[in-house]
């Protein structure tokens, strides 16, 4: 009767070098951790040093600090809400101006365009992402801002506001009060949040049109040719196969360039006026979190220090509060596909 063979051990070294593998791999495991859990702690430090340092203001005003438009460093009253309103108003002016422009852009260059021209247009649009916002900045206060107050402040302010350089209102303003008191002022100077929304709509759309590109290319080709063969057009393409195949993508990269205007400062510092009054018109000269503390903070002390901290910590909030919006709409649009 045979024997069954026996399995031969493994030799010495295969053996060894197993083990090294593992131990190898579990250091590697404990480094992307580290890594991953490096970028939380820099956030949650920041944030509490933010808040740590904002403390005496919240101490001080309480909730009120909140809900108030008072700023005055002479009698040490603080409010977060003008820097509060000019952040979030500045930033959804910039969006709104942006996302039609860039899903043009990254329109052209994916089905329009053709082939000789895309690789300029798309480097151009790279150069102007990587522009300091200071140069920006400094476009908008020499060049840009007179142009407005000269040439697009008054058509605003005689078709859709209160005409000031004429006898009666515009139509608009008799029978849409809202919206002619968004573009209702008498301040003759081209600084104002209108200015430094569409400052900052020049600087997030390279940065918008640059994520919609990319996720349009990664629309599989046959499925664009199968319904350009079914006899539809260039927008029903771009409507019925290609936005609904990038969706996630393109609301990620939307709330990529929110996010890049929330917590801009140079551009924004130049061309917005810096005046902490709260005023409804985006016509108006106003003041954002990141412009009231780069205009301040050099020479502030005691409480007026603390609130310009308290500015900082809030837009920590505001931010993070942006960023779960989008996770929520990204989220509803996964179970809404099935996913």
């Amino acid at each position: 009767m045979s024997s069954l063979p026996s399995v031969a051990a493994p030799p010495p070294d295969q053996d060894v070098r197993s083990r090294l593998d593992a131990r190898n791999d579990r250091w590697f495991a404990w480094l992307l951790k580290g890594c991953a859990l490096l970028v939380l702690a820099a956030l949650l430090g920041a944030a509490f040093a933010t808040l740590w340092g904002g403390r005496h203001a919240f101490s001080t005003f309480g909730w009120h600090f909140l809900v108030s438009p008072a700023w005055d460093p002479g009698t040490d009253t603080y409010g977060a809400l003008v820097p509060v309103y000019g952040t979030v108003v500045t930033s959804l002016v910039a969006v709104v101006l942006a996302v039609p422009v860039s899903f043009g852009i990254a329109l052209f260059l994916t089905e329009v365009a053709p082939g000789w021209l895309r690789t300029p247009i798309a480097s151009a649009i790279e150069l102007l992402a990587g522009i300091p916002s200071i140069i920006y900045g400094m476009w908008g206060l020499f060049l840009f801002a007179p142009f407005f107050a000269e040439h697009i402040k008054p058509w605003l302010t005689a078709y859709l506001g209160n005409n000031p350089d004429g006898d009666h209102p515009s139509w608009v303003y008799d029978h849409l009060p809202f919206i002619g008191k968004l573009f209702s002022t008498d301040y003759p100077f081209g600084a104002s949040v209108l200015t430094a929304g569409i400052v900052l709509a020049i600087m997030i759309i390279p940065f918008i049109s640059s994520v919609m590109r990319e996720v349009f290319m990664t629309v599989p080709t046959r499925l664009k040719e199968s319904a350009y063969a079914l006899g539809s057009s260039t927008w029903e393409v771009v409507w019925d196969i290609v936005l609904p195949y990038t969706r996630s993508a393109v609301i990620g990269g939307i709330f990529l360039g929110l996010g890049r205007a929330l917590g801009e400062t140079m551009a924004v510092t130049f061309v917005l006026g810096n005046t902490l009054n709260l005023s409804a018109s985006l016509l108006d000269p106003g003041a954002s979190i990141a412009s009231t503390i780069a205009n301040q903070f050099s020479e502030a002390v005691g409480l007026q220090k603390s609130a310009l901290m308290a500015l900082a910590f809030l837009l920590f909030v505001v931010t993070f509060i942006v960023l779960l919006i989008a996770r929520l709409m990204l989220r509803r649009l996964a179970i809404k596909e099935g996913r």
